[in-house]
């Protein structure tokens, strides 16, 4: 899952958003320096990723960017249902999207200094762009892939995964329905986590 899954998956404890935002960049053992909700979320950011690998629904879709993505599949996967969660966000949440993310930008701000140095360079730029807010749009969703090829080691093949999403959107929208409801239930009963709409 990327970013707005993870934050949306978190509930509505500001201290597990802040960990689960931030558990890619958390290493090991590195958690325990943590107070205890923000390492709570950053254990419950490993478990939606663990969840999210091995659901049949995501090996899925996977397999349709597999032939240039590869092993990589799993990161275009993540962000195509972040696109499919902001674009439905309102069957999942009764407060609106943007009201949503300015909350939680003024998170980021409130707990800066408990973020590791990477998260801290990171976040102005993702509130500068509109980052969790441009992924309702194909183009967001194009512009995040270009960016990821230019600093990571995700190869660049954009137009493919555009063209590849666009040609099958309603499919792979339905796998994402499919999906999002059982990690919905994961979060709710294993993790007693409450997603409920206000």
């Amino acid at each position: 899952m990327n970013f707005l899954a993870h934050i949306y998956l978190s509930g509505k404890d500001e201290q597990i958003m802040i960990g689960n935002f931030m558990g890619d960049y958390i290493k090991g053992k590195a958690f325990h320096i943590y107070p205890d909700k923000i390492k709570e979320g950053i254990l419950l950011h490993r478990y939606i990723d663990s969840f999210t690998d091995v659901n049949k629904n995501t090996s899925e879709a996977k397999q349709l960017f597999a032939p240039k993505y590869r092993k990589y599949s799993g990161i275009i996967i993540d962000i195509i249902y972040d696109h499919y969660l902001a674009c439905n966000w309102e069957q999942f949440s009764s407060t609106y999207l943007i009201n949503f993310i300015e909350d939680f930008h003024k998170l980021l701000y409130k707990y800066q200094e408990m973020m590791p140095s990477e998260v801290q360079e990171m976040f102005p730029n993702l509130i500068r762009n509109e980052r969790l807010y441009s992924y309702r749009k194909i183009e967001g969703i194009k512009d995040v892939l270009s960016t990821m090829a230019k600093y990571t080691s995700l190869p660049d093949h954009s137009e493919y995964a555009i063209t590849t999403l666009q040609e099958n959107y309603g499919y792979l929208k339905n796998l994402f329905f499919k999906f999002f409801k059982e990690i919905i239930y994961y979060i709710e009963t294993v993790h007693n986590i409450d997603l409920t709409s206000d």
